[in-house]
């Protein structure tokens, strides 16, 4: 039988890979018993990170979101967007986000102004350019990062919810070299800092169990 539970009952899992990202997140504070994990770059390390992080006591059950900077795929993206992924993919698989709808609004309001993107986040484990980023695009994808999908893979067997939301730091017209060195990297972190709020909003709106 299922309930909305208390959020400190079921937590969160805030998944990034990033000391900058984990720094825009309140360098690891989280109410009750969820948390900001820092897995490390990659998919290898997401999966190794995450999948520890949910044998903790506690932890069993946790709802996922995976979080961090991004690639953008489509023109017309820009530095601070947002992306909330309705699904996420790797060579493994997709798997189906929870409540896009829910997130992407609680992340509007949490930055007016600011574009929300959704659609089909794709993982990748090194950085994309050129030619590549146009072929990851016609496959159906609005952006490319290294941990989200690795990181929903990992937590979606016990069917948990999960969901990815990335800031674009990085977009065809905008190119990045180095994050956090150019206004658009400063951006993206003022954005991530803004939106953990909007998690939370997230996290609490879940039918959560009470098994």
């Amino acid at each position: 039988m299922s309930a909305r539970a208390d959020p400190s009952a079921v937590p969160l899992l805030i998944a990034c890979a990033l000391r900058i990202e984990r720094a825009a997140l309140g360098g690891g504070r989280a109410p009750g018993g969820s948390a900001v994990l820092r897995t490390g770059m990659g998919p290898r390390a997401a999966d190794r990170a995450v999948a520890r992080a949910l044998e903790r006591p506690g932890m069993e059950r946790a709802a996922v979101l995976a979080t961090g900077f991004c690639a953008g795929l489509v023109p017309g993206m820009n530095p601070g967007d947002l992306v909330v992924a309705e699904e996420t993919r790797d060579p493994r698989g997709a798997v189906a986000c929870t409540a896009t709808a829910l997130l992407a609004e609680a992340l509007s309001r949490a930055v007016p102004g600011r574009t929300v993107h959704t659609g089909a986040l794709t993982g990748s484990d090194h950085v994309v350019r050129g030619q590549e980023r146009d072929r990851l695009r016609a496959g159906g994808a609005i952006a490319v990062d290294m941990e989200s999908a690795a990181t929903l893979w990992t937590a979606s067997g016990a069917g948990r919810p999960v969901a990815a939301v990335r800031v674009i730091v990085d977009a065809p017209e905008h190119e990045l070299v180095r994050i956090g060195t150019v206004r658009g990297g400063i951006s993206a972190f003022r954005v991530l800092r803004a939106v953990l709020p909007a998690f939370y909003d997230w996290h609490r709106s879940l039918p959560l169990s009470r098994r």
